[in-house]
């Protein structure tokens, strides 16, 4: 019996271990990794599957924007011009200039080319039909600071008058059927966050405590805490809808923050199938300010 020598191959065949075996993590923890920081590659052999989806979805998203109303290209009025606008029709109409620069604060922050997801349009958010039922029938003219806020200060009045101060304000936002429908207090959670930031903002530009006698004697209505958080799940957090989500973008100076990466790059932070889930479980990803301490 002949025995048979294994023979070894060439030296220039021996490779060296690949680069995340000898830094400790998996072939599955990369490629894992990989997916989860790059979505779109999980999601190309379904676009693949089903050619010119994409195109259908990007159409149809570029459909529905041009069907708000555009932004005029002129220059928008300054703060000191809306604040003449807003106090001279809030006279005219017989308004309280705090009410009104609450709402107009609320609606646009003071912004004469605002349009929100639904085309309500200017200082004041005026729906085209609203527009109509006081002989405004040009969406382009809702542009017009003068014409917005002339035509919402009547509008808000005519709710006033009817509801009083409270109740008008949900109208306002919800419209007077929804007013209606729900026996004079509009529980929607958006409406409930509008009612309780209008009336706050309003009554303290009165010195007025929200929540005291006094507030429900002037607003018709019982502002409580819970109104500024309605719609919050049980972690405190709520979805916020488009118009609230492009106010709040307003507001925020994204220089001022910054991503930090955890260097927790190891195979049982990347696998999901062993990763440790509870209260001392740790995020691989911290949004924070550059001033922040560093994590641990």
């Amino acid at each position: 019996m002949r025995l048979r020598r294994h023979r070894h191959p060439p030296r220039a065949v021996l490779r060296r271990r690949p680069l995340h075996r000898r830094r400790g993590l998996s072939l599955s923890a990369v490629l894992w990794l990989a997916a989860w920081l790059t979505p779109g590659l999980a999601a190309a052999p379904a676009a693949a599957d089903a050619p010119g989806s994409a195109e259908a979805t990007r159409a149809s998203d570029t459909a529905a924007a041009q069907q708000l109303p555009q932004p005029p290209g002129t220059p928008r009025p300054s703060r000191a011009a809306v604040n003449k606008l807003v106090d001279r029709y809030a006279r005219r109409a017989g308004l309280e200039r705090e009410l009104v620069h609450a709402v107009v604060r609320a609606e646009s922050g003071y912004d004469a080319h605002a349009v929100s997801h639904a085309g309500a349009v200017g200082l004041m958010q005026i729906m085209p039909a609203t527009a109509a039922d006081y002989g405004v029938r040009s969406v382009a003219a809702l542009f017009d600071a003068e014409t917005n806020v002339r035509i919402g200060t009547r509008h808000l009045k005519r709710l006033v008058s009817r509801y009083g101060i409270g109740k008008a304000v949900m109208a306002y936002n919800a419209g007077e059927g929804a007013l209606q429908r729900h026996g004079g207090f509009v529980t929607y959670a958006e409406t409930q966050r509008y009612t309780h930031r209008v009336l706050t903002t309003y009554l303290q530009r009165k010195g007025v405590s929200a929540y005291s006698a006094k507030a429900r004697q002037i607003t018709g209505i019982s502002l409580t805490p819970a109104m500024a958080s309605a719609g919050a799940s049980a972690g405190g957090r709520r979805g916020l809808t488009p118009r609230e989500q492009a106010r709040r973008m307003r507001g925020v100076d994204l220089s001022t923050l910054s991503l930090k990466v955890r260097p927790s790059l190891t195979d049982r932070a990347l696998d999901p199938s062993v990763h440790d889930t509870g209260p001392e479980s740790r995020p691989m990803f911290v949004l924070e300010r550059p001033d922040a301490k560093a994590a641990d």
